[in-house]
């Protein structure tokens, strides 16, 4: 039997030359095209089946990270088909919604309503995650955006912003690691989640450079699988490591704890900036 089709991907302008595609299938984001170049990852090999996550873009990650649950891993959101609302040109803005059915209480037996809203500007772009408990009962949930930030060369790609925070290895078995005193470099593979991550950070690959920030997640999450690893990932394109570094806004330490009727809301916000020449000494 074949697997149902989906949806059609949904497109925006905004500002300038200012544009996003998202799909309804995981309320994915594929594309934001913003100062004439792409700004996300998309693998060229990425499965676009029903039950599997996109390869690239944003995936949404809830209810649990990674193997943190009794869930499939990094949640269901991202592998099931969300209502996409009409698109207004006036708003600005894309939004989907996902409300519990028999195949989530499958795997999280919670009544929810979750939304991500997409809203791109002349020089950034903002995702929001928002969650609402419909329950009777409290329950708790993890979350990230799982962003594929595109880059010209992994290797000589830094992020600014993490050096005084200690991390835990999860390339190393979740091994807890000192701060490092320097910006994340890539020269294998990097999967780390850091704690309370508070100011911005600063993605910088030759002259671009990138702020991140967040609102409402308490962590960080950088990972790029390095070259062994990535030679295993069937719809990662030859190389295409050395073309992405995710840097994600997450709650995974502490997860949300929501009482009936309560809601929570992150978002992370990516910024277009000036010149990375201020960020070469030390670094």
């Amino acid at each position: 039997m074949n697997a149902p089709a989906l949806p059609a991907p949904l497109i925006l302008n905004g500002p300038g030359d200012a544009r996003v595609e998202a799909s309804a299938f995981g309320a994915h984001l594929l594309s934001w095209h913003c100062r004439g170049q792409e700004r996300l990852y998309l693998s060229p090999n990425a499965g676009f089946g029903a039950g599997k996550a996109i390869r690239g873009g944003v995936p949404v990650i809830f209810p649990q990270f990674g193997e943190r649950g009794d869930g499939p891993r990094h949640g269901f959101a991202r592998t099931l088909t969300w209502e996409a609302e009409p698109a207004d040109p006036q708003a600005a803005r894309l939004s989907f919604r996902l409300a519990d059915r028999e195949e989530t209480r499958r795997h999280w037996p919670h009544r929810f309503e979750a939304g991500l809203d997409i809203e791109p500007g002349a020089d950034r772009l903002r995702i929001a995650l928002s969650v609402r408990n419909r329950d009777r009962n409290a329950f708790e949930f993890s979350a990230a955006l799982h962003t594929y930030l595109a880059v010209s060369d992994i290797a000589t790609t830094l992020v600014h912003g993490l050096e005084d925070r200690p991390y835990l290895d999860s390339a190393r078995a979740g091994a807890a690691c000192p701060a490092s005193d320097a910006p994340v470099r890539f020269d294998g593979e990097v999967d780390r989640i850091y704690a309370d991550t508070r100011r911005p950070l600063r993605i910088t690959d030759g002259e671009q450079m990138l702020r991140c920030e967040a609102e409402g997640f308490a962590d960080t999450v950088v990972w790029n699988p390095g070259e062994a690893l990535a030679a295993g990932i069937a719809d990662l394109a030859p190389g295409g490591h050395r073309r992405f570094v995710c840097v994600e806004a997450a709650q995974v330490l502490r997860p949300v704890r929501l009482e009936p009727g309560e809601a929570w809301t992150g978002a992370q916000i990516l910024i277009l900036e000036g010149s990375a020449a201020q960020y070469r000494i030390g670094g």
